[in-house]
């Protein structure tokens, strides 16, 4: 081997190396970040930052609706439309729904564009806590590895106190205790069946609903999901 060729080699290793090490150390930070959110609550998420930081380019002066309440104050109705609505095999699974990812990409591949998602509420903490809303391979492989150290670190019980905590519910409005104040005038705790019905089915686009929203579409859903909570397992 020429000695061209050899610092070619030796060149090649150590960026491999440092790009091994950098990688390890990015993860390590998310871990550590996992460990510590175990037993600490989360005051602001990157998600919760990235729409306050868009809300001020409007408004300087603009602030984000949040409030931390425990799990146990939190709605069993409320709980289990989430489950329902969001993640069925939400207390089964690893925090991966497979079943769900091949039905999702069998019918986006029958229309050609990507119309249905498998996130499940691991996932989607995931990314409500530490990503951007890129949608690119790169990120989507980075969601995968923190859900699974969510789903190593945490029982079921906090990943879903977690994320009822910091899932958005309106402009601004983030956690279950801003919802149900602003949309209904109750704490998390007394929301009812219906109320709870209603919060989950807005989960997907909740910015587009304000506080009273009502169609015939949206009751229609309200109704699948009520049906369904019966059913729905909860931590």
């Amino acid at each position: 081997m020429t000695r061209v060729a050899r610092l070619a080699w030796r060149s090649l290793a150590i960026t491999l190396g440092a790009a091994v090490l950098l990688l390890a150390a990015v993860q390590s930070w998310y871990y550590a970040h996992v460990l510590w959110w175990n037993t600490n609550d989360p005051t602001r998420t990157a998600f919760m930052q990235a729409r306050l930081d868009r809300l001020r380019e409007k408004d300087p002066r603009a602030a984000l609706r949040h409030r931390w309440v425990p799990y146990e104050r939190i709605s069993v109705q409320l709980k289990r439309a989430v489950v329902a609505a969001e993640d069925a095999k939400f207390v089964g699974h690893e925090g991966f729904d497979w079943e769900a990812i091949q039905k999702a990409i069998e019918r986006n591949e029958r229309k050609g564009t990507v119309v249905a998602g498998a996130s499940t509420i691991s996932q989607q903490l995931a990314k409500n806590l530490f990503l951007s809303g890129e949608r690119t391979w790169l990120r989507k492989a980075q969601e995968a590895v923190i859900t699974a150290m969510l789903e190593s670190v945490m029982s079921k019980r906090r990943i879903l106190e977690i994320y009822l905590n910091v899932a958005e519910w309106g402009e601004g409005i983030f956690g279950v205790e801003a919802a149900a104040r602003y949309h209904f005038g109750v704490s998390a705790g007394e929301l009812n069946a219906e109320q709870g019905a209603w919060l989950a089915v807005i989960l997907p686009s909740p910015r587009r609903y304000f506080r009273g929203y009502a169609t015939a579409y949206l009751q229609g859903r309200v109704d699948t999901i009520l049906a369904r909570m019966p059913g729905a397992k909860i931590p």
